[in-house]
């Protein structure tokens, strides 16, 4: 099956601006064209812009995005490239999302802090309640904060 850049870029959510920089760039190699110029795309080309936009989620840039697509290209003798590559991306996503959790874990303790402040009239009164009748989570945020 054939797919039109907007029924591509409708398909995925990306705007057609995009899905012709990706091309311009190198990393839709395949990218068919009709006899008139115009781009057409298929299910290949949708499995690639898939990686392209889970790589680019996952913090790598434009240029290294192109380097992975070159190095499907090639073939087997890049597996060893991109397997490390996979590898890297998780430490990097898997860091970013422990960051996000400690962050998460922050706002919710200033949640339960400003519910409790709410309940209590004041915030003088939260911070007076002993650590040890905190529940558990919040009074190890508590310490941390």
């Amino acid at each position: 099956m054939s797919y039109s850049i907007g029924a591509v870029a409708e398909r995925m959510g990306l705007p057609t601006s995009t899905l012709r920089y990706y091309d311009k760039e190198g990393l839709l190699p395949d990218v068919g064209r009709t006899d008139s110029g115009l781009r057409v795309f298929d299910e290949g080309d949708l499995q690639s812009l898939r990686m392209i936009e889970c790589l680019k989620k996952s913090g790598l840039s434009i240029k290294d995005i192109k380097q992975f697509m070159d190095w499907c290209q090639e073939g087997d003798a890049t597996i060893e490239k991109r397997r490390a590559m996979f590898y890297e991306r998780r430490r990097a996503v898997q860091q970013e999302m422990d960051q996000l959790q400690h962050t998460l874990d922050v706002i919710e303790y200033k949640c339960w802090f400003y519910d409790t402040a709410v309940e209590k009239g004041s915030t003088e009164a939260v911070r007076s309640i002993p650590s040890e009748e905190l529940p558990p989570r919040m009074r190890r945020l508590k310490e941390e904060l």
